[in-house]
């Protein structure tokens, strides 16, 4: 497995399980029943870091649909290299440093951590695009 795939596997992993801590807070706020029988999914939680947690959660998500096609073109067109590693290893601390201050409602960090992951996705693209001849 090249380094582009590695930390592209652990940021699925990182994004797959951001959602975990807001359900088991709105388990423990609402009661199994009532959390599990809402049809609407309207119900909002009692503490802003967990809503706070599910937006890091979505902006991930929404990151993620740019950041892992990336990295498999990366990896397919073979042009995986120092800076595309960096960018990969940049991405994925950049996204979990997010999630953590755009929780603790640290909002500098949240901005910075927020540009690190669009950084990391610039130098893939520019990567790629250095790499790669028109027809």
């Amino acid at each position: 497995m090249t380094t582009e795939l590695y930390w592209l596997t652990l940021s699925l992993l990182l994004t797959a399980i951001l959602w975990l801590p807001y359900i088991v807070n709105r388990l423990i706020e609402q009661g199994f029943d009532t959390a599990l029988l809402d049809p609407d999914g309207k119900t909002e939680s009692q503490v802003g870091w967990a809503t706070r947690l599910m937006a890091a959660h979505a902006n991930a998500v929404e990151n993620l649909v740019i950041f892992a096609p990336l990295v498999i073109v990366v990896h397919l067109s073979g042009t995986s290299n120092t800076t595309t590693s960096f960018a990969c290893i940049l991405y994925f601390f950049a996204r979990l440093t997010h999630a953590i201050v755009f929780t603790l409602r640290i909002p500098f960090f949240r901005v910075a951590a927020f540009a690190g992951g669009f950084i990391a996705q610039l130098l893939l693209i520019v990567a790629l695009l250095m790499a790669q001849t028109p027809i």
